[in-house]
């Protein structure tokens, strides 16, 4: 028997407290009739009689009196089908696009079960981004979860619409290839941008977006990754998709939960953060993957900006802890006005060894890679004592790295937004710039590839 309760204890924040319930359960959604309209919510906390309930929509306006509660027994749930594909959704998962319901398909709980380790495959080959930093120093394995560290004012937007309007599966057609892209807190200019980006570039039809703007509700933001993930889950597991998953802000994000945790005073944690945001972050990391019996595959790509540009605070932190590897964007590189702005000194990609190489991508990639990073390396001391003794006073082999590290930012880092190589084209421009340095220089790259295609 479902009950209806018609007081509220009180109203706090997005947070209302419904006294006398029983047989109410964690997550459940609760339907709520104002005097303003329908609206919904989820239980959050339970305290003997006492259950505190998370408004999905602001809760201004509304009296402890004038309200009907009544708890569905169920949790959120979302209609799913192939049609999502090509639409665009808010954040809890109802069209935004007007192009009404999906009425058929599976209904689907959006907090989703995280994928049994046994079940699991490991992640091979490589999604192609087209973007040389990512696919030849830190690429993005199929299955994998890499983030971007961003900070604010920084083209993290670009390079996330650049890789949903360039992403590619290697070794099939895109017809089996989809992207979810999930917003959280974007300006109503940048939710515009995303959509005339994909619009324009053709990609939409592909893509399935869920935007929760800047004015949308905070609780708003909580759900809308959830939704995105669940939508994933159907589309890889049930129809055998290769699905990018690209989510963008967390920091939006967290901020939102630390908001809701402050409502709920619970005892904070580091800078004011939830103790459980470690583990909240890994319900949403831990749900990409590939698994045995499916030909599908989730990988992410979580985008956050680093309040201050400080890589140690709790959101960078802990989302180091629980993907494999990060790409960091520099703001030094980007007011030298290059684009992608990717410091690929902190960047790497842990499962990129597993998926490059003979038979992913080619034979010389793994030490092409390898020599990169050493060599870019020493450009960063030489820089150093330049500084130092002035640039005319260093060794011939000393300008020769110099050389090559203008070389590397404006010939393979530079990139324009809709220049879109190929793997082949990457690893060749590295071969180029490498060719600056002696042959004895290039330690990390086995001779039988040296002999083949050392330019020098």
């Amino acid at each position: 028997m479902i009950k209806e309760y018609t007081h509220l204890e009180r109203i706090e924040g997005p947070l209302i407290i419904v006294s006398g319930v029983s047989g109410a359960s964690y997550d459940e959604i609760v339907e709520i009739r104002t005097i303003q309209g329908m609206k919904r919510g989820k239980v959050v906390q339970l305290y003997k009689d006492m259950a505190v309930v998370q408004v999905f929509e602001s809760t201004s306006g509304m009296s402890v009196k004038d309200v009907s509660v009544k708890f569905t027994g169920k949790p959120l749930e979302i209609n799913l089908s192939k049609d999502i594909l090509g639409r665009v959704f808010n954040g809890t998962g109802e069209p935004r696009d007007g192009g009404g319901d999906i009425f058929w398909g599976e209904k689907m709980d959006v907090n989703g079960r995280p994928i049994n380790p046994v079940a699991r495959r490991y992640p091979r080959n490589y999604i192609q981004t087209g973007i040389s930093a990512i696919d030849g120093l830190m690429t993005l394995i199929r299955g994998q979860k890499l983030p971007i560290f961003s900070g604010n004012g920084l083209p993290h937007n670009q390079m996330a619409a650049q890789i949903v309007r360039q992403a590619r599966i290697f070794d099939n057609e895109n017809s089996d290839f989809g992207i979810v892209f999930a917003a959280m807190g974007l300006k109503h200019d940048d939710a515009h941008y995303f959509l005339r980006a994909f619009e324009e570039s053709g990609v939409l039809e592909r893509v399935v977006m869920f935007l929760n703007l800047a004015d949308d509700p905070v609780v708003e933001r909580i759900i809308t990754p959830r939704c995105a993930l669940t939508a994933a889950e159907y589309l890889a597991f049930n129809e055998n998709m290769h699905i990018l998953v690209i989510m963008t802000d967390m920091t939006s994000y967290c901020e939102a939960l630390r908001e809701i945790s402050s409502a709920r005073e619970e005892v904070p944690g580091r800078k004011g953060y939830p103790g459980y945001l470690y583990s909240d972050l890994s319900s949403l990391y831990e749900r990409a993957g590939m698994m045995e019996g499916s030909k599908g595959s989730i990988t992410q790509i979580p985008i956050l900006t680093m309040p201050n540009d400080d890589i140690t605070h709790p959101i960078p932190d802990l989302t180091g802890y629980i993907t494999e590897g990060q790409i960091v964007l520099s703001r030094e590189i980007f007011q030298r006005n290059i684009y992608p702005p990717i410091n690929i000194l902190p960047s790497l990609s842990r499962l990129m060894k597993d998926g490059i190489g003979e038979g992913f991508t080619r034979e010389d990639h793994p030490s092409l890679s390898n020599q990169i990073f050493s060599s870019y390396s020493r450009v960063q001391d030489v820089i150093a004592l330049a500084q130092v003794i002035g640039e005319d006073e260093l060794s011939e082999i000393d300008k020769k790295y110099l050389e090559f590290g203008r070389a590397f930012e404006n010939r393979f880092l530079r990139q324009d937004y809709e220049e879109n190589r190929n793997i082949w084209e990457t690893l060749d421009i590295a071969w180029d710039i490498l060719s600056i340095l002696p042959r004895s220089e290039l330690d990390r790259i086995d001779p039988k590839y040296m002999d083949a295609r050392y330019r020098g």
